[in-house]
């Protein structure tokens, strides 16, 4: 079936995007893989591309396009060669929404110019220690100071990605006692500076993939936070959290769906250079049945990305739609990468083949954004279970 969710924007923006990660991610990535993260200038070269103004509105630098078919041609691309642009996908698919939605207009003329060249970078932190998914159990508190100028945060927490490297962050933390009614009450979103005296970056966190993108500990002692930096309402961030779940969860959905489509190309090309017996490994009738099947899988999963890419721009993916599209997505993931992987047999557990690395990145899938569990809670309640 012809695909119809791309137009020529789109793939010229591919070839572009092909083109610099084979000249700029590809000779180094080793080097980053090795290093646990992309270097911080790396980031501005992204700004440098466009990448990161692509959804900023025009009069802060931006392309202004209200759309979300560029960041799926970069899942594409960056899954077909086996890299990542590390800690990056926070800024754009995580933070951006956030500032284009709460900031002030004077608030939108300080961020989003660094925010689009990249000389700020964003990342977003609510989960803590000890809470993991349950943000109304948040301890990490903001208190307005008795003059009223500023807020001093105190707290910490963890599984930051793009922490180590962000210049700010959009931290949650509490401003008001939950209620007995209400525990979700008393949160706000604040843009923290990371030079303010008082923040620290602490633990570098080694995680199982992901390996280039830079994910830590963060901790805040009397951090000054001034009012100015206060985005939205206060007492209502849980709110705005939950706004833009559906888009999250749908880059979720999109990278997945890239990921097992690039371990059929990795695995197809594989079995036909390896040979065993004295034949290509594709010869056998095994080989061709498995990926006959992976690619099968692959096909409905693509068209289940493009239908709630194509319903995220219109603003009609529901919350049950973004779920069941990330719970399809990364379940046909887990299962198509498993079986590409063991076709490379022994190689396909070294590190120097991308498979063993995309085996590894994908594990996350199923569980940040929302577990698999959780979707499934979602979409049952939708269908009124």
């Amino acid at each position: 079936m012809r695909r119809t969710v791309f137009n020529e924007d789109h793939e010229a923006f591919r070839e572009t995007i092909r083109d610099f990660i084979e000249a700029e991610v590809v000779p180094v990535y080793d080097e980053w893989f090795a290093a646990g993260q992309a270097p911080r200038d790396f980031y501005y070269k992204l700004g440098e591309l466009g990448i990161f103004g692509i959804s900023v509105p025009e009069e802060f630098g931006g392309a202004g396009m209200d759309t979300h078919k560029f960041e799926a041609v970069l899942y594409e691309e960056t899954a077909r060669a086996g890299v990542q642009f590390g800690g990056s996908g926070v800024h754009v698919l995580l933070a951006l929404p956030y500032l284009k939605m709460l900031a002030t207009d004077e608030q939108k003329k300080r961020y989003l110019p660094k925010f689009a060249t990249g000389e700020e970078m964003w990342a977003i932190a609510m989960t803590e220690p000890g809470t993991g998914s349950d943000l109304a159990g948040m301890k990490t508190t903001a208190k307005l100071s008795e003059d009223g100028t500023h807020y001093v945060l105190n707290g910490a927490k963890t599984f930051i990605t793009g922490g180590v490297h962000a210049d700010k962050v959009i931290v949650c933390a509490r401003t008001a006692a939950p209620t007995a009614e209400d525990r979700r009450h008393g949160i706000s979103l604040f843009a923290v500076d990371t030079k303010s005296e008082g923040y620290s970056v602490g633990r570098k966190l080694d995680k199982l993939g992901l390996k280039t993108s830079d994910t830590a500990e963060l901790a805040f002692v009397d951090v000054k936070v001034p009012v100015e930096d206060l985005l939205g309402e206060e007492n209502k961030g849980f709110s705005y959290l939950g706004h833009n779940l559906a888009s999250e969860r749908w880059g979720i959905a999109f990278g997945a769906y890239a990921q097992a489509k690039a371990a059929v190309r990795f695995a197809k090309q594989y079995v036909q250079e390896r040979t065993v017996f004295g034949k290509p490994v594709a010869h056998f009738q095994n080989t061709k049945f498995e990926l006959a099947a992976c690619q099968a899988e692959v096909d409905a999963a693509e068209a289940v990305a493009d239908r709630a890419t194509e319903a995220l721009d219109a603003g009609e993916l529901t919350p049950a739609e973004a779920a069941s599209a990330k719970l399809f997505c990364t379940e046909v993931a887990h299962r198509v990468i498993d079986r590409c992987l063991q076709l490379h047999g022994g190689y396909g557990y070294m590190n120097e083949y991308p498979i063993a690395r995309l085996y590894a990145d994908n594990r996350v899938n199923r569980i940040y954004g929302g577990t698999s569990e959780i979707m499934k809670s979602i979409i049952a309640k939708d269908m009124g279970l």
